[in-house]
């Protein structure tokens, strides 16, 4: 008789116990910031469904381990800072998490404007440096697709972009 095997093709262990299940997931949470979605992908994984599942996200979050807007916030700044993410695409990705609209909002208000300001410049910039083009116009598309691309405006993308060929 086969143990069955969940999507990565891992064994299934046993269904663990409440108490097991919920010191797993602490762990798993103190770790770095999750999301609700993680968390209970986690759950179904270790095979908890139903009413137990949500017992364990209220204890989770009654405790402090679990918290959306915190999450939010740690990973736009996170994104923001070592990855150099603009606002979009930061706000698709938290959308993809199913985190809500409230903590978006939140999680987008750690970015300070003029930190934002300088990331697109030192974005357009590094690209310039490395991008060959055979006229402006085309050099200014190749800049404009590579910010919006990372999450960036687009219309912030152009001005800059413009002021940039416009005081070479």
């Amino acid at each position: 008789m086969m143990k069955p095997f969940n999507k990565k093709g891992k064994k299934i262990a046993a269904t663990p116990t409440h108490d097991a299940a919920l010191a797993r997931l602490q762990k798993y949470c103190a770790y770095q910031d999750r999301c609700h979605q993680e968390v209970r992908n986690k759950l179904l994984e270790l095979g908890m469904y139903g009413h137990d599942l949500e017992v364990i996200i209220t204890e989770l979050i009654e405790e402090k381990f679990l918290n959306e807007e915190r999450f939010a916030r740690s990973y736009a700044r996170g994104k923001f800072r070592i990855k150099h993410w603009g606002k979009t695409k930061i706000k698709l990705e938290l959308k993809r998490k199913n985190v809500s609209a409230y903590c978006i909002k939140k999680g987008l208000s750690e970015i300070d404007d003029d930190d934002y300001i300088a990331a697109l410049q030192k974005v357009i910039t590094k690209k310039q440096a490395t991008t060959k083009a055979k006229n402006t116009y085309e050099l200014k598309n190749k800049l404009a697709l590579h910010a919006i691309r990372r999450g960036f405006e687009s219309a912030l993308a152009w001005e800059f972009i413009n002021e940039l060929i416009e005081n070479k």
